[in-house]
């Protein structure tokens, strides 16, 4: 079945030239011009990824990206902006948004992130399925310290209490925990857990996502002592 994209967007030129491209890749397309119907399509449609630019007649991309959030959804969510105000990114990401991509920005790109980001979710959905429901304990369970995951029901807990993570969170906590010491350059997580292949543009979205992760798995997020900063190369899990 064809995944379904929604494009919220106020300029009509751009959603066409959007629309046609997307379906050209075998996509199904909704749009909407402004925030009020772009969030009840988002709401009503459940459609499998959301293209959401930032300035929007009615309501704005971050409202209804908080939203969208706020409905319990984890649909991927791409923000359109033509803004450079590295403010207004970094709050689009903590209001939920997986990744942003800035204007005039090339079809191709978007296209790659697009595909992208239904492949990571529809990785995590086989991942789950196929979990064995009566595995022996600990057999699928990663045992760490004060942190433990548990892969047959996509959960992590610290010290034996269940953390609320986003499917983002989750992929990422799991990555860098397979292999702990280990340190990893943003751009090498931009390309293991956004699955974005060779990837080379803005990485801030690896920092929004490490910093709300390190708010609900650590004692102090000021001095963490899981997720942890290598200065000029990246991250790594200490365990």
């Amino acid at each position: 079945m064809a995944k379904t994209i929604l494009i919220v967007e106020d300029e009509q030129n751009i959603v066409d030239i959007l629309s046609f491209n997307l379906s050209r890749e075998g996509y199904q397309t909704l749009e909407a011009l402004d925030g009020p119907t772009g969030l009840q399509l988002a709401l009503e449609q459940n459609p499998d990824l959301i293209l959401l630019d930032l300035m929007l007649p009615g309501m704005d991309g971050f409202e209804v990206c908080r939203r969208v959030r706020e409905s319990g959804s984890s649909t991927p969510i791409l923000m359109l902006t033509a803004r450079e105000e590295e403010a207004d990114k970094v709050l689009g990401l903590e209001l939920g948004a997986d990744d942003y991509i800035t204007k005039p920005f090339s079809v191709r790109e978007l296209l790659a992130r697009v595909k992208a980001n239904i492949r990571r979710v529809s990785m995590a959905a086989n991942a789950n399925q196929e979990a064995a429901p009566a595995a022996k304990p600990d057999g699928d369970t990663l045992r760490l310290g004060r942190v433990s995951i548990d892969r047959s029901r996509a959960t992590v807990s610290k010290d034996g209490q269940p953390l609320d993570l986003t499917q983002r969170e989750y992929d990422l906590i799991c990555f860098l925990a397979a292999q702990p010491g280990k340190v990893f350059s943003r751009e090498a997580l931009m390309e293991h857990v956004w699955n974005y292949e060779g990837y080379v543009g803005d990485v801030r979205a690896v920092d929004v996502a490490v910093r709300r992760l390190r708010e609900k798995i650590e004692d102090d997020p000021a001095s963490p002592r899981f997720i942890v900063t290598k200065r000029g190369m990246g991250y790594f899990f200490a365990g």
